[in-house]
């Protein structure tokens, strides 16, 4: 809970600070508050942050996960958000809860509405959280940075079933040709059914020239 939404059960600031005082609130942080030994529960604290974070959302691997699109469990995964904002993470959420943030823009989109993000499984309690075709999206952004290729071919294997209308829009409004080949490529060599349904030349796949990438996984070269 934050001190408005304390305020609007009618505990002021200060009533909050008597109430923390005496071990009727545990403070987390300033302005934020839980019950004494409340367990703090993911979705709850994620639906907190994006209420000021711009553009918080679950993404990349962790939302193909949610999703079950994985190539293998990880025992101790760690949160993949993004968000417009230069923000550090509060110490009461990611001590609690591993996470790597990252101030992304990959797509031509409003901030206060991402293209396809959106609660999961259309809870209205749920955390905004990317599709699948977002996602993986988001994920090739970060191939040659802080995701290996290999990893990343694995979960487009394991993605056969995202849908090829939402993927197209979603190139289409992409700022990265990175992004837009590989995934086109990847598709291709993969086989995917969705793949087959792409245009590239309805897409942002940049000039003629080859996109050549070097990164300690080794040299990525994509053609238009």
């Amino acid at each position: 809970m934050t001190s408005e939404d304390l305020a609007a059960l009618g505990v002021s600031a200060d009533l909050a600070v008597y109430y923390a005082r005496a071990g009727w609130l545990t403070r987390l942080a300033r302005g934020v508050y839980c019950r004494p030994n409340d367990t703090l529960a993911l979705h709850a604290c994620l639906h907190l942050l994006q209420r000021t974070v711009v553009g918080l959302h679950l993404g990349g691997k962790s939302a193909l996960d949610w999703y079950g699109v994985r190539h293998y469990l990880s025992h101790d995964p760690v949160l993949q958000l993004y968000g417009w904002a230069s923000v550090r993470l509060p110490d009461w959420f990611s001590e609690r809860f591993p996470s790597e943030y990252r101030r992304k823009r990959l797509f031509d989109e409003a901030s206060n509405a991402p293209l396809h993000v959106g609660p999961f499984e259309n809870r209205s309690d749920a955390p905004q959280v990317s599709t699948p075709e977002r996602a993986l999206l988001e994920v090739f952004s970060e191939v040659g940075v802080s995701q290996s290729l290999q990893e990343a071919r694995e979960l487009t294997e394991s993605a056969y079933s995202l849908r090829a209308d939402v993927l197209r829009e979603l190139l289409q409004h992409c700022t990265s040709v990175k992004t837009v080949r590989l995934c086109l490529q990847l598709g291709r060599e993969l086989a995917l059914p969705w793949a087959e349904k792409l245009d590239p030349a309805q897409l942002p796949t940049g000039g003629k020239r080859a996109w050549v990438s070097r990164s300690g996984g080794g040299l990525l070269v994509l053609k238009p």
